[in-house]
Formats: C-alpha cells, structure tokens, sequence
C-alpha cells in the first residue's frame, strides 16, 4: 500500500548516515559541479514557459506539439516555437528499490550509485527554489509503497535519501516470490503527477513487460528521463569458477559453472538480447536515457546529464564541446 504523510505530520528525523552523505556529497561533488557549469543550471533545469521567445527549424528529435503550423505553411519548412522558461520546476524522482536494485559485484551496489546521484541532484534542483518529490517501489512491500510529496528544503533531501536508503537492510527480502513490475509505478504516477514536471525513472529495468508503453504516456505529459542502472557482471559473466547465482527478487537458485567458456558465452549472449529488447522499449518510448554503472564516477554521470540536457536544448545537430570533469581538472593544472 502506498503510503505519504498527512498534513500537519512532522517530517521523522534523518538519521546520521543520510546527513554524513548528503554532506560529502556537497562537498566532494556539488561544489566541483558548481565550478564546472560556472552557476548556469539551465542545462539541468529546463523548465517550461508559456511566452514566445523565438522560432527555428524543426530538428529530428524536437517536440511536435511544438510545431509552428502557420509559419510551417508560409515557409514550406517546418518551424517550431521556442518559449521563455519558467524557473519554476518540478522534478520527481519514480524510484525502483526493488532485490535486484541491491546488486553490486564489487563494493557498491546498484542502490547506492542510485541513492548518490539522486541525491545530489535533488539537491542542485531545491538549492535553486525549485522543488523535489518522490514515488517509492518496492521499498518493503510489492509495488508502490511510498510517496513523498514535493519539497524545497534541505532536510526535504534528507527524507527523500533516508526513505531510499531505509530498505538497505531488506536486500535479502523477497516480496513473496513477486518480480518486479515497472507498469505499477507508472501508472501510479500518471495520476499523481498533475503539473507538468521533470520526472526522472530511476531503475534496473529489470521488469515484467508492458511498461514501456505506460512510459511513453507519462513522457507525452511530462519532460522524462530513463536512468538505467546496471553492474558490469550483468553484461559479462566473470570466470570464477562454481557458483551459486540467485534472483534478487524470486529467490531461485541456480548453480552454474562459470569456468565453461559455453556457458559465460550464452550467458553474454542473453543479455545483449536483453539489452537490445530495453534499447527498443525505451526508444518507443520517447524518453532521454541516461546509463549508470555502480563502477561509475558520480561527478561525471551528473555532467553527462547535462550534455544531454545541453543537446536537448540546442538542439541534436548542436554542435557543442562535452563538458569533462577531467578537462576541467586538466585545465586547472594548466
């Protein structure tokens, strides 16, 4: 059951690991940002306007619904409207804590990596006026069980990373057998989501089929991007001999022999399958999608989002240098 809280309830305390974070990552990663994008966000966050600022070409990849039709006629060339922006933005993050979200071969898992860059972006959208909210799946009951409305604060951050960091300990729960089911959390937002906003997918997209299709409304409505997460040893299964392998979210065991080059070569072949069939959903879809790995560095995912974003807004035949955390540094060096 889904489950917010009701007006007037104080916000629960954040415990000491979520502020030690959200702390390191002010430091350590948000103040960096700040030097790289020299305190323009607006590649990060685009809102929406209704004042005509300008019109241009159509470019493969624009919003239709943007499309000029009269201009369009009179110059035999398609044209789309550009608008003033409105700084005020709404991001809301649908956030999959499903078992196999708690994957990681090595020291970090899938929910960390998700847990660090949510965080930190939540909190460079409300250190700007602008406000966060929150849908949680698969958090400690099957489906949508969490949801937290938007906010503009600091400690709103804290809730937001202390409610994804609270199923850390259920890892090894399994939802009574249940897989996960991205169609839920999908559906659960077309209806809550009423004001047009930033909405950021958060998962493994490891899921029933059937959501991509839910997906590609909420981007009808709403600016969505897909951030996938995944672990290199989802891609390419490493020889380490006899192994017991485990579904994250059903509990069943297989046990396999990781030496047999046969076997690490099917294996690798089922997931470029995988693969291929989530490139294809995602592009029926419609969304921007954004890859994170748990071997990935944090300050450069956050500046391949806003080259994306940059992209978006200038256009995909935009010629534009990729921002570069190790240019930057290189250059600081210089």
């Amino acid at each position: 059951m889904m489950q917010g809280r009701r007006p007037g309830e104080s916000r629960p305390a954040a415990p000491a690991g979520a502020e030690a974070l959200l702390r390191r990552l002010e430091w350590t990663v948000l103040k960096r940002l700040d030097g790289l994008l020299q305190g323009d966000y607006r590649t990060l966050l685009r809102g929406t306007g209704v004042d005509l600022a300008d019109l241009r070409e159509y470019q493969y990849g624009d919003d239709v619904r943007h499309i000029d039709w009269n201009v369009t006629a009179r110059l035999q060339q398609p044209h789309v409207r550009q608008f003033h922006e409105d700084r005020d933005l709404t991001a809301w993050f649908l956030l999959d804590l499903s078992g196999s979200v708690h994957f990681g071969s090595g020291d970090v898992s899938k929910l960390a990596v998700s847990a660090g860059f949510v965080t930190a972006l939540a909190r460079v959208v409300t250190r700007h006026g602008n406000r966060v909210g929150a849908l949680f799946y698969g958090g400690g009951e099957p489906g949508v069980d969490g949801l937290l409305r938007p906010g503009a604060s600091r400690t709103h951050v804290l809730e937001l990373l202390a409610r994804m960091q609270r199923p850390a300990a259920k890892a090894s729960t399994k939802a009574g057998g249940a897989g996960t089911a991205l169609f839920d959390l999908l559906r659960t937002a077309e209806g809550v989501l009423q004001r047009r906003s930033l909405v950021f997918v958060v998962s493994d997209f490891i899921s029933a089929p059937g959501w991509d299709e839910a997906l590609g409304r909420l981007a009808r409505r709403h600016d969505v991007v897909a951030v996938r997460l995944f672990d290199p040893a989802e891609m390419a299964l490493p020889d380490v001999g006899l192994v017991t392998l485990e579904d994250a979210e059903t509990g069943e065991q297989l046990f396999v022999d990781a030496t047999d080059p046969a076997f690490r070569a099917r294996y690798a072949a089922l997931a470029e399958a995988a693969e291929a069939e989530l490139a294809d959903a995602l592009g029926r879809a419609g969304v921007d999608l954004l890859e994170l790995a748990t071997d990935d560095d944090l300050l450069d995912a956050l500046l391949r989002f806003a080259d994306l974003r940059r992209r978006r807004a200038f256009g995909p035949g935009a010629h534009l240098a990729p921002l570069s955390s190790s240019a930057a540094m290189q250059g600081e060096a210089a």
